[in-house]
């Protein structure tokens, strides 16, 4: 793959995001791509400026209840990473003089904090040079590299394998290139209604050589949201977002028609420590009551 085609259309065509800036602390990346995970940046935009406004370090997150962190969440989705962010606040806070670690296995090491993520912070926040891979990268990978019109299921250690050997070999140019990797599958080559024309690898990409083949390999099924206990698990906790203290459970009652569908959820939340249940069988945000 041509480095400098990739590096150069960087300059020129990524988006200048809050967290891509010179003066965003490796706590602000750390933030970022937790709230990016299955979120577009267009949701978690204003609400990581409220987030590094509210907790501009970790020890200030820490300081702060679950109850808290998952009312400044909102409806970003999948509130249980708000939890870990928090977990991992605290362990920054704690074991690392609140500064948020560069070497990839300590950051592993840290609540909540997979693999990805730290390849993502190690790069992006220390522009350090590993292979960071995401839905886009793999997409771009198997397309310009392998001629295929998708990646297909995801393999560790053979989407880690991909990327790594196609990064530049100097440290800081790996680093703008993994980023500039993922902006292009986020931007151009997208899953669907793809802008070949604007790709910067046009010319050398293998799946345009290849006559774009129609992707051949297993049906990705669509998520859906509506009537799902992702939905209803997100109105009970509105009711909880929106109250000033704990509430009775008849006010959880009325979001959802569903009563085994509406207990089953109530339920997982409280075993996820998104909800706690007081002495008094009230219902609360954690550390809220």
């Amino acid at each position: 793959m041509n480095h400098e085609l990739l590096l150069s259309w960087w300059d020129t065509a990524a988006r200048d995001l809050p967290w891509r800036r010179p003066d965003c602390t490796a706590w602000g990346v750390l933030v970022s791509e937790i709230m990016l995970q299955q979120t577009p940046v267009s949701r978690v935009e204003p609400i990581w400026h409220e987030w590094l406004a509210k907790w501009p370090v970790p020890s200030a997150m820490a300081a702060s209840s679950q109850g808290e962190v998952l009312r400044m969440w909102g409806k970003l989705g999948y509130p249980r990473r708000a939890l870990r962010l928090h977990e991992a606040a605290t362990a920054i806070a704690r074991d690392h003089g609140d500064v948020v670690p560069s070497d990839v296995e300590v950051l592993e090491s840290l609540p909540g904090i997979g693999s990805y993520t730290a390849r993502a912070v190690a790069t992006f926040a220390y522009g350090q040079k590993c292979a960071v891979v995401d839905t886009n990268v793999r997409r771009v990978v198997a397309r310009a590299v392998h001629g295929a019109g998708d990646a297909g299921p995801p393999s560790t250690k053979r989407d880690l394998r991909d990327v790594e050997a196609i990064l530049p070999e100097d440290q800081h140019d790996a680093a703008v290139f993994s980023a500039a990797l993922m902006e292009l599958g986020a931007l151009v080559c997208t899953a669907k209604n793809q802008k070949c024309a604007d790709c910067p690898l046009f010319a050398e990409c293998a799946w345009q050589l290849a006559g774009r083949p129609a992707y051949a390999g297993p049906e990705k099924k669509a998520q859906k949201f509506a009537g799902t206990d992702r939905q209803v698990r997100g109105k009970l906790l509105d009711v909880l977002r929106g109250a000033p203290g704990p509430v009775p459970k008849a006010q959880l009652d009325i979001v959802w028609h569903d009563l085994t569908q509406r207990e089953k959820c109530l339920v997982s939340l409280l075993d996820d420590g998104l909800v706690e249940q007081t002495r008094d069988g009230l219902f609360a945000l954690p550390g809220e009551h």
